[in-house]
């Protein structure tokens, strides 16, 4: 899976602007799915059908209408404003971090390359991390009229992949990792008694909104969103249970919602059933698709299976390639039988 990580991380595709890495998804699945559309949002929705009729209300044992969802759009900036020399202003577009930006990078959607710069300080002022209003992108213009770029261009972060070993470094894992593993999936599924929506979701990192559209449409029986977390396996790191490379993380909570306990215990049950390794997720802040698809319409089912995940927003995140296959393997096993939700 290392070269479509690859092509999915290097793909241009900020919140607002996924046009381009929603039409490389295109091209991964096309051929996977009995149905596949795009809605009014700009999510990417494919469907696998099932082998089963629909199983009752509150009944398990036959198909059941399944979501599966992945966010493609990526942190990054917007511009806001060009002074008379040409340098840029911006404000975030997600979680950007300005301690991260400096010395780095970034690309806009026609090829546009600038470089994040910091301002002179005073000497009390340098000791502490700048602000937004300390930084500016320099895309090597003279002037505000040679400007390749204006006000309202968005930009991601610029930084090629790379593979050390199993450990996996690029921008915007978070969360091509997951759309690299909802791909996989269709692939390596041959069969199952459910009907499955693979959701390629967008504006993920500025407020849940493609999710949130898409399950009131898909309205699904159940669903799981794969995305990153963070670890506590480095130096000085917050205390977590996660870890590079121990498996994939089912989640039992973060800060947006509380994982369905069935849908929990179901994604525990099956990796212990196959052998997989895993982990719990606690995630003190942040959340995910999950989050969205729980609270739709009179409420759904939900959990989430992440992938751990170094350095999260910034321009060079960190996994582990073994995590990544173990969630393959972990939802294909899942998806292939019937599902019972107590």
């Amino acid at each position: 899976m290392k070269e479509l990580i690859k092509k999915l991380t290097e793909t241009y595709g900020p919140s607002g602007r996924e046009e381009r890495i929603r039409e490389v998804i295109k091209g991964e699945i096309e051929g996977l799915a009995d149905e596949m559309r795009v809605d009014v949002m700009g999510n990417l929705i494919a469907l696998k059908r099932g082998s089963s009729p629909p199983a009752p209300p509150k009944l398990g044992g036959r198909g059941r209408k399944v979501m599966l969802a992945a966010h493609m759009d990526e942190i990054g900036i917007i511009v806001t404003h060009v002074d008379e020399k040409g340098f840029l202003r911006f404000a975030r577009v997600g979680g950007v971090r300005p301690l991260a930006l400096v010395g780095g990078r970034a690309v806009f959607a026609d090829g546009t390359v600038g470089t994040f710069g910091l301002e002179k300080r005073e000497p009390e002022e340098a000791k502490k991390v700048p602000g937004f209003d300390k930084l500016y992108l320099d895309v090597g213009a003279k002037d505000k009229e040679s400007a390749p770029v204006g006000v309202g261009d968005i930009a991601g972060f610029q930084r090629p992949f790379a593979a050390q070993g199993d450990r996996l470094m690029a921008k915007s894992l978070d969360d091509r990792v997951g759309c690299a593993v909802l791909i996989q999936v269709m692939r390596d599924l041959e069969s199952s008694p459910h009907d499955v929506y693979f959701v390629f979701s967008v504006q993920e990192e500025v407020g849940l909104r493609g999710a949130i559209t898409s399950t009131y449409g898909i309205q699904p029986d159940l669903g799981i969103s794969v995305d990153v977390t963070i670890t506590g396996d480095t130096p000085e790191a917050r205390t977590m249970a996660v870890s590079l490379g121990e498996g994939p993380a089912v989640k039992v909570k973060d800060g947006g919602m509380l994982a369905h306990p069935a849908v929990k215990n179901l994604l525990v049950e099956t990796a212990e059933e196959l052998g997989i390794p895993y982990q719990l997720e606690v995630l003190a802040g942040g959340t995910t698709d999950a989050m969205a698809i729980q609270v739709s319409r009179a409420g759904v089912p939900a959990g989430c299976l992440s992938i751990p995940c170094r350095y999260v927003h910034t321009p060079t995140e960190m996994v582990d390639h073994n995590d990544v296959l173990n969630a393959v393997k972990l939802f294909v096993a899942l998806l292939s039988k019937p599902i019972e939700l107590g």
